[in-house]
């Protein structure tokens, strides 16, 4: 099996290349958000159909080149179509700065220190770093011939696409079970805990300084808003690639699967006291699960994801299912045979042993 991977290469233009680029973006977009309200208007979601209508109109208007037009029409296209997916009924719009799809008639390589753009003012070569991962997975597996240009926080990247033959997976050992949670963001079934304290009073610190922002309305407050959400964000998507890649390279090196649980729909499954809303809302398991998902692929360990209802509540020794098992958030007694432990670390255990059976969900009792 082929995976698709990402490179994400940062570029360094000048200043006029930057107001060129910048330019191409505006114009790029503007010629996306037309296409959309034409097919949405005419009801045609055909990319041959639409191109054969407003391809030359296009042009002329937005003065793009033949394949820029063409990947602004395939932009809108797969946008509209994801919509549909979605059930969404609103007509797309595309942000100013959105990205540039290229493809390989539209950028180049030149060597490893630039690239080659197709832009308003015609090919524009940008200089770019590449470090020694980047330059080895294009020796390695070459560009899959797309690539997006974005922007962000006033810097451009360049997001190209290899494809990378999958390793096969390796569970001669059996699996290793997590348990993913707020308190503990994920123990494994070793006893290993991955604690969030940390992010949690983090957290608590960042909702403090919001709730003060929001009030004074202002156009910096606003501005210190966003760059608070997004330090929030970056600091919880570091801790959960460590946590991924602890979990991954662990299972690898022991020759195990993981098992996770299957925590889909579960802010709609489970009430909450108002206290704990921002917490239950704010909790980025479902990233945690996507990073698990593509190392794990990469490393050739094989994820399988289980029904985790009463996983804390049932008891690993006698697998008797009380509520009163697990009388606090840590604490796990059972009423039946006595046994003690961790109630993280025991849900961790019954979803290890739920994969490796494959036992039926009993009901709590």
């Amino acid at each position: 099996m082929i995976m698709l991977k990402t490179l994400k290469i940062k570029l360094f233009p000048n200043n006029e290349q930057k107001q060129i680029l910048l330019q191409t973006m505006r114009v790029f977009n503007q010629a996306c958000t037309e296409i959309a309200q034409y097919a949405v208007k005419e009801q045609i979601f055909s990319k041959f159909e639409i191109q054969k209508r407003i391809y030359h109109p296009l042009r002329e208007k937005y003065g793009l080149s033949a394949q820029l037009t063409i990947r602004a029409i395939a932009k809108t296209i797969e946008a509209l179509k994801a919509n549909k997916k979605k059930k969404k009924a609103s007509t797309p719009k595309f942000r100013e700065t959105g990205s540039i799809v290229y493809d390989q008639r539209c950028f180049s390589f030149k060597g490893l220190e630039a690239v080659s753009l197709l832009t308003l003012e015609g090919r524009t070569i940008v200089p770019l770093i590449m470090n020694g991962y980047h330059s080895g997975e294009l020796a390695a597996y070459g560009k899959r011939g797309q690539a997006d240009l974005i922007y962000s926080q006033g810097k451009f990247f360049l997001c190209v696409v290899v494809e990378v033959p999958e390793p096969e997976t390796d569970s001669s050992n059996g699996s290793l079970g997590v348990d993913l949670g707020i308190v503990n963001i994920a123990v494994d079934s070793d006893g290993q805990r991955f604690s969030g304290s940390h992010t949690r009073n983090l957290s608590k610190r960042y909702a403090r300084i919001r709730k003060r922002l929001q009030v004074k309305q202002t156009k910096s407050a606003k501005r210190l808003l966003k760059k608070r959400n997004r330090k929030e964000m970056r600091m919880k998507r570091d801790k959960n690639h460590c946590i991924s890649k602890a979990l991954v390279t662990k299972a690898k090196d022991t020759q195990r699967g993981i098992v996770l649980e299957d925590l889909k729909n579960i802010r709609k499954r489970v009430t909450v006291r108002k206290a704990q809303r921002r917490e239950q809302h704010s909790w980025s398991f479902h990233q945690l699960r996507q990073f698990i998902g593509y190392k794990a692929a990469i490393a050739g360990v094989e994820v399988t994801v289980v029904d985790p209802r009463n996983t804390s509540r049932e008891c690993v020794r006698c697998h008797h299912i009380d509520k009163r098992n697990r009388s606090s958030q840590s604490k796990f007694k059972c009423v039946k045979c006595g046994f003690v432990g961790h109630a993280d670390h025991v849900a961790a255990l019954n979803i290890q042993s739920r994969a490796a059976v494959n036992r039926p969900y009993a009901e709590a009792a």
